[in-house]
């Protein structure tokens, strides 16, 4: 699980997103990001959380934020992935692992009596200043906008 905690400085990253664009935290301050570390593109819990997301994505735009969601999948698939769900923010392809495991969210887990190595679901809320304001490591993926504008 992440070594990062709330309060400290959100560790910066760039990546291409679905659209082949270089994407970095640098680019967001003065927002509040909301960045989301899924499994899997089109599986059942991560349509879920994107759904969920975009479906109040413009409740996070008003509020001024940002989201970004990141997972060990290709551009082609979050592509795919976005074009399925029609979802509008930016999906970026961490292949090397590279964003993962400078969060902290990528490591050995365990199901079904299985070891492998996998994603922590894990929503960091990063201030207008760069700090991690909080981190939401038990995700509900159908009330995930509830559970981050609640807390």
């Amino acid at each position: 699980m992440t070594h990062l905690k709330e309060g400290m400085e959100a560790p910066a990253f760039s990546g291409r997103n679905q659209r082949g664009e270089e994407v970095s935290l640098a680019q967001f301050r003065g927002k509040k990001v909301v960045l989301y570390f899924y499994p899997k593109d089109n599986t059942s819990g991560c349509t879920a959380q994107a759904c969920n997301l975009n479906d109040n994505y413009q409740s996070f735009i008003a509020k001024g934020y940002e989201v970004i969601g990141v997972s060990p999948d290709s551009e082609k698939s979050h592509k795919n992935f976005a074009e399925k769900y029609g979802l509008q923010f930016h999906l970026l392809a961490d292949t090397e692992k590279e964003i993962l495991q400078t969060y902290g969210v990528w490591g050995e887990k365990k199901m079904y009596g299985r070891t492998y190595m996998g994603v922590f679901r894990t929503t960091f809320i990063i201030d207008e200043k760069g700090v991690i304001e909080q981190i939401i490591a038990k995700v509900d993926t159908k009330n995930h906008t509830v559970q981050i504008f609640e807390s």
